[in-house]
């Protein structure tokens, strides 16, 4: 399985059951935060990555790109009210969290440029395990 190829972090869709949840997802993914910063994301719109396991993506990207973040749309990101993201790291041994779109521009900003890394969100996730932004 090849990604695209792209310096963007990829936003994978694997759940196909709404187009219209997937609009929304994208619209507030990409949507600029209040500071002015975005999310430098890949949409991925395709159907050969429908129902692909996040752990089979994640090897596929860790030996076939440079990604160092994956962010994947699946059934519970289509399904639930607040449409979280899950956030995959590609490199072993690995490790996922869920965001809200609207956090992803932070997550993707700095684990792409090791600004911080993806263990300081992953552990900063609220008690359902979706992070929602640092809390002070």
């Amino acid at each position: 399985m090849n990604f695209p190829d792209s310096s963007r972090t990829p936003m994978i869709r694997t759940d196909f059951s709404s187009d219209e949840a997937w609009r929304r997802v994208v619209e507030a993914a990409l949507a600029t935060s209040p500071e002015g910063f975005f999310a430098n994301l890949h949409i991925v719109n395709d159907r050969r990555f429908e129902g692909k396991n996040p752990s089979v993506l994640a090897q596929a990207a860790n030996s076939s790109s440079d990604h160092v973040l994956l962010i994947i749309a699946d059934d519970r990101t289509m399904n639930e009210p607040d449409a979280p993201l899950l956030c995959v790291d590609p490199i072993p041994p690995g490790g996922q969290f869920r965001a809200i779109p609207q956090q992803i521009w932070g997550v993707e900003n700095n684990v792409s440029i090791a600004n911080m890394d993806f263990e300081e969100f992953a552990s900063a996730v609220d008690t359902d395990g979706v992070f929602r932004g640092f809390r002070e």
